[in-house]
């Protein structure tokens, strides 16, 4: 196996990243959200009017205290003398004006159609007279009580089809950026994958993309609900009393001051908490993927030390989080109580002095519960918004690093359909790491129907060439050419499709057997799949599974051995009907046996392509056109296996070694 980039042990782990402003991570999000925009519209023309509805109710409360309960006095009396609280009484039906007949002496005729009565003497009627004499107002009670059922019945159905229609715009903005971000990392190159592990991927494909849900679905309207309702609710106070409005806002400053402190304090543990769960992932990632190893070296110990060390790291993240919300709920909550003392005192007296009615009182109360709530809401939001743009920072990170697959030069493209017919290697160089060159100076060539072998010491450079012919990577000096063409101008979706690439360890996806031997050629009959199958000699492993071609496998084929899969992949590679065939290190990790028959299977798919084989083995490459020798780097020696043998070089010492 050839040279592979190092990894630091840092790359694994999750960097701070430069704060970026709310406004800068929305505006980065726009695009995302635009086609959402006129649905988001309508969600907040539905928001302003449950608002609207919602603010109704106090005030309805308010005009039935003062109009039907305890409707204002008119007083009576001498102007020099005490004034009597009367209360008034519109008259209505026959029964009513017998009993103002009958205890004429307890009313005051004010109009035709309304008389005056005294708290004192109402007090003197007894219950059913109470009843007639005030039918009208407990008629219009009814009408203010069926009102606010009404109102409550249309916020129910306003509220359901704004939740509706938000939950499809943020799954719409969600999928969508989803699908971004996949299709970003599908289109990096190996050195991007390289750098990012596998548990930090999908942390930012999945945990923080469903981060951002509740921002989506709840923030983006509800902010604009509670900013209305706070406008609304301050614009009611003093629109009914100024006087009492102006003592309840002295404690707005205060809660100014806290919010400000609230969002200063916020943004810190949620960025840490994003960083530490990615950390978390990436952890459980490799330790699943390498739990045969850490049971082989007994590292269980100090692995779980490394995974204490981020879940410690997420949950005092988490707890300072806790602290600041801790702290901020509380205070706005200890700010509505204080509000709510001062309607109580301020208003109570205004009662007992006439100056407001207790119906406005009623209204002040309802108001200021109402007025504090999305003052916590807004805090609550921003709580989710900063855990939402902390996770925004994160995706945003991984779509800013761009390394694409494959770098297309603007000269012509080739016309289609491609044939490969040779590739040649001019004088490539090429280095992982600057300074630290894996091939220097490579050249060859090999063309249709030929068969080249690259054979020579571990970290020569031979899994490299195989690399550069696939453009998993670029040369750093040199051309690569097909049919005379260099290679970066051939479009690579062309170029791979002509290639036939046999790892040394292959990798099967989860799904049928059917689906991994296609794997996108699903046109294939189930004749020319048959062929196929018997020219991999894939077979036996076919006739050994329960359903055949169509059992399905689990996770890289964990269910087969490395032999089977090896058949596999060649059945794959046979399917894509390849001009040129890459063999790396293809027989390493099997039985004799198992080797004979992946042999003839390679037999079968080299013949009339070009074929380039990688080996430890020399066994494996006898027989092939041309072995190149490679060692540091370089080509040192080439020819048959006779020649090599008879120049009694490099070669000949491998031979002789039993390699």
């Amino acid at each position: 196996m050839s040279h592979v980039p190092p990894i630091a042990a840092e790359s694994f782990v999750e960097k701070p990243l430069q704060k970026q402003s709310d406004i800068t991570l929305l505006y980065r999000l726009y695009p995302f959200i635009r086609p959402q925009v006129p649905v988001l519209m309508l969600a907040i023309l539905i928001v302003v009017a449950v608002t609207l509805l919602e603010l109704s109710i106090p005030y309805i409360t308010k005009v039935a205290i003062d109009s039907y309960l305890v409707p204002r006095y008119f007083a009576t009396g001498e102007s020099s003398g005490p004034k009597t609280p009367m209360i008034p009484i519109r008259i209505s039906g026959p029964a009513a004006r017998e009993i103002v007949e009958k205890h004429k002496d307890l009313f005051v005729v004010h109009d035709k159609e309304t008389v005056l009565i005294s708290r004192e003497n109402l007090g003197r009627l007894n219950v059913g007279e109470i009843a007639l004499i005030r039918k009208n107002d407990i008629r219009k009670t009814a009408a203010a009580a069926a009102l606010v059922v009404a109102v409550a019945f249309a916020m129910f159905v306003l509220n359901f089809a704004q939740v509706m229609i938000m939950e499809y715009a943020g799954q719409k903005i969600m999928h969508s950026l989803r699908m971004k971000v996949f299709s970003h990392i599908q289109s990096q190159c190996v050195d991007f994958f390289l750098q990012n592990p596998v548990g930090r991927l999908v942390t930012r494909t999945t945990n923080d993309i469903q981060n951002m849900h509740e921002m989506f679905t709840s923030v983006l309207t509800f902010f604009f609900k509670d900013v209305f309702l706070v406008a609304g609710v301050a614009t009611a106070l003093v629109l009914i009393s100024p006087h009492l409005a102006l003592a309840c806002f002295t404690v707005l400053p205060v809660a100014v001051l806290a919010a400000v402190f609230f969002t200063g304090a916020a943004r810190k543990p949620f960025r840490m908490m994003r960083i530490k769960i990615a950390e978390i992932n990436s952890i459980v990632s490799e330790t699943i993927e390498g739990i045969s190893i850490l049971h082989i070296f007994s590292q269980e110990a100090g692995n779980f030390k490394k995974f204490s060390a981020a879940n410690m790291g997420y949950y005092l993240a988490g707890i300072r989080q806790i602290h600041v919300v801790a702290v901020f709920m509380p205070i706005i909550e200890m700010l509505g109580t204080v509000a709510l003392a001062i309607v109580i005192y301020t208003g109570g007296r205004g009662v007992l002095s006439g100056a407001i009615t207790i119906g406005i009182l009623a209204a002040f109360i309802a108001y200021i519960k109402m007025f504090f709530r999305p003052i916590r809401d807004i805090a609550e939001k921003y709580n989710i918004t900063q855990n939402a743009m902390a996770s925004a920072e994160r995706i945003f990170q991984i779509l800013s690093t761009n390394m694409p697959d494959g770098h297309e030069k603007t000269a012509a493209p080739v016309s289609p359909p491609l044939q490969i017919e040779n590739i040649e290697f001019h004088d490539v160089h090429f280095s992982y790491v600057s300074d630290e060159p894996v091939l220097k100076g490579v050249s060859f060539s090999v063309k249709k129907g030929e068969t080249a072998a690259i054979v020579g010491p571990t970290g020569s450079g031979k899994t490299t060439v195989a690399n550069l012919i696939m453009r998993f990577y670029e040369p750093t000096r040199g051309d690569i050419t097909v049919n005379g063409i260099d290679i970066s101008e051939i479009p690579l979706q062309k170029l791979r499709k002509k290639i036939g690439f046999v790892m040394q360890d292959p990798f099967l996806f989860s799904g049928t057997l059917r689906d991994n031997i296609l794997f996108g050629k699903q046109e294939l009959s189930d004749d020319e799949l048959g062929k196929i199958i018997e020219l991999a000699n894939c077979g036996p492993v076919v006739a050994r599974l329960e359903n055949g071609v169509d059992t399905v496998i689990s996770g890289n084929g964990t269910s087969l051995s490395s032999g089977q899969r090896q058949l596999v992949s060649i059945a794959r590679a046979f399917a894509s009907d390849p001009d040129l065939v890459l063999f790396d290190e293809a027989t390493s990790y099997i039985d004799l046996e198992t080797e004979a028959c992946i042999k003839r299977a390679l037999a079968n798919l080299s013949r009339n392509r070009i074929t380039i084989i990688i080996a430890h083995r020399l066994a494996t490459v006898r027989n092939a056109d041309n072995i190149l020798v490679m060692r540091h780097g370089k080509i040192i020696e080439s020819g048959t296996h006779e020649q090599l043998i008879d120049k009694q070089g490099y070669y000949c010492r491998m031979s002789r070694m039993g390699l």
